[in-house]
């Protein structure tokens, strides 16, 4: 009987920390194996997916926006070997070795993990929140701003740190007013990010406000403040609200198998990555509580990678993958420059634009998804290649087009768009699911095939 592989190690997240543990391991040869996650926990990135400009990490004088970073790291991982799968962990077994870990599609086995699942958004659980979500609620300002339902009316902002600053400057493109809500008498975010909100001309900032529930109808026309030092309560107009307000650590996968503290986070030992079980190892933001910066996960994300190379040395478990580095390319380490137009092609799969989408929207008998994408939008740089990739694996039985909601405005306005990544399916004239969100690429290939069983049925 063939013995089932092992690997050396296998890392649980990507964003700055998980990458730079990628990178590290790879330069290691050990040739790591990385789950860089779908939706549990956010998109695959992390929390930079979701962020506009990034001027605070070394080696970028003029800044860089949160995806094209993560972008970056990304093809550095795989040019030094790292192995990256576009997939959720569900279950993790650490009780036994080699440690276990499972996905939708795969279980694996493995000598080390590195941890690197980060934190999670927050959210203010108001009364009528779950009604109005995604119909004017959002926790990702860089997602959804540019969906039609937020331009040319006021917005709302919850939160007074970097984050919610920046939030709020990014939604000023697009709303034309935008109220941010603090709760107490000062901002913990930067003075340089309290400067710019301070001083822009679009902004009022909203002191010792919080926000206590939101009113509507089909979506959200308002939130209900209440204004601490008198405690009075009124309503504030507005089409759209953004939360801001802090991140929940992801380790419920970890909980009765890792010493987590009170607030869910990993304990790791004094000026180490090491958890309670050797040969588990945690970095970025899912065991710090306290700096949550892309340096420091960066930081931790090496740490760790030299912890887990140095624990297989000692343990005589290291399996060796000499191999030189892949040589990088432009595309690999520059974003991805659209093609310059070209005529339509039936013959395949993948397509852009509303000239595609009108097409076959009226002409083929094909399954046809359709992606709705902002530009600045990390979750949506996740969710294309997977999309793409299920697009070119049923080639011959589906269309995937990619819709740009500020090149096509008016697709997105007629489509009910209030958030991105939108996908929805149409068959035969007939829209049959939506998705918001990044999903397995499982969920839409089944929704497909339901498609073709109903077709042949």
């Amino acid at each position: 009987m063939e013995t089932p592989k092992v690997e050396n190690v296998v890392i649980i997240g990507s964003g700055p920390a998980g990458y730079t543990a990628a990178i590290y391991a790879g330069r290691a040869n050990l040739k790591p194996v990385v789950f860089t996650g779908v939706a549990r926990g956010g998109p695959a990135g992390g929390q930079l997916m979701t962020t506009t400009e990034v001027e605070n990490f070394p080696g970028f004088p003029e800044g860089i926006t949160g995806p094209e970073l993560m972008e970056r790291m990304r093809a550095q991982a795989v040019r030094w070997g790292a192995e990256l799968v576009p997939e959720d962990v569900v279950a993790v077994d650490l009780q036994q070795r080699p440690f276990v870990l499972r996905s939708a599609e795969r279980e694996v086995r493995t000598h080390a993990v590195i941890i690197a699942t980060g934190a999670t958004a927050k959210r203010l659980h108001l009364p009528s929140e779950e009604k109005f979500w995604n119909l004017g609620i959002s926790a990702c300002a860089i997602c959804d701003g540019a969906s039609p339902l937020f331009r040319g009316v006021d917005v709302a902002v919850v939160g007074g740190g970097d984050t919610a600053c920046e939030e709020a400057v990014y939604l000023t493109k697009f709303a034309r007013h935008v109220h941010l809500l603090v709760r107490s008498e000062r901002m913990r975010a930067s003075k340089t990010m309290q400067e710019r909100v301070l001083r822009h001309p679009k902004i009022t900032v909203h002191w010792q406000t919080e926000a206590v529930d939101v009113y509507g109808h089909d979506r959200l026309q308002g939130v209900r403040v209440r204004r601490k030092p008198t405690q009075q309560e009124e309503d504030l107009p507005v089409g759209g609200l953004f939360y801001a307000i802090g991140h929940t650590p992801n380790t419920d996968l970890f909980q009765g198998q890792l010493a987590l503290d009170a607030a869910g986070y990993i304990i790791t030992q004094p000026g180490t990555v090491a958890t309670s079980v050797p040969g588990v190892f945690a970095c970025g933001d899912v065991q710090d509580h306290e700096y949550r910066q892309a340096v420091t996960a960066a930081g931790t994300g090496c740490m760790a990678a030299l912890a887990a190379e140095r624990w297989l040395v000692a343990q005589e478990l290291v399996q060796e993958f000499a191999s030189a580095p892949a040589a990088p390319t432009a595309a690999s380490v520059t974003p991805a420059v659209p093609p310059p137009p070209a005529a339509f092609d039936p013959h395949q799969p993948i397509h852009t634009g509303s000239y595609a989408l009108r097409k076959l929207y009226h002409e083929t008998d094909r399954p046809l998804l359709v992606m709705y994408k902002a530009p600045g939008c990390g979750p949506c740089r996740s969710l294309k290649p997977i999309l793409e990739k299920l697009a070119q694996e049923l080639r011959d039985r589906m269309y995937l087009v990619v819709i740009d909601i500020e090149e096509d405005p008016e697709i997105a306005q007629a489509a009910g768009i209030t958030g991105t990544p939108t996908v929805q399916l149409f068959h035969r004239k007939q829209r049959l699911q939506e998705w918001r969100g990044v999903k397995p690429k499982s969920t839409y290939r089944e929704a497909i095939e339901q498609c073709w069983a109903a077709a042949s049925g």
